[in-house]
C-alpha cells in the first residue's frame, strides 16, 4: 500500500530562535535554498526552521579558524 502524503500548509515566517540571526537573514537564505519550490509552493514551518538551522551552521562554519 502506498502511504498517503500529507500536504503541509504554508506558514508565516516564525520568530528566530538563534541569537544574532534576524528574520530577514533567514528569509533571504530560505529563498536561496528553496528557489525551485517558490513561488508555486509556499514555505512550511519546517522549511523555515530548516533554513534557519542551515544558515546558523553556515555562519558558524565561516567563523571557524582555518
Amino acid at each position: 500500500m502506498a502511504k498517503k502524503q500529507e500536504k503541509q500548509a504554508a506558514a508565516e515566517q516564525p520568530a528566530t530562535f538563534t541569537p544574532g540571526i534576524t528574520k530577514a537573514m533567514v528569509r533571504q537564505h530560505a529563498y536561496e535554498l528553496f528557489r525551485d519550490k517558490l513561488p508555486e509552493h509556499p514555505l512550511t514551518l519546517n522549511d523555515w526552521v530548516m533554513a534557519e538551522k542551515d544558515l546558523a551552521n553556515t555562519l558558524d562554519a565561516d567563523n571557524m579558524p582555518k
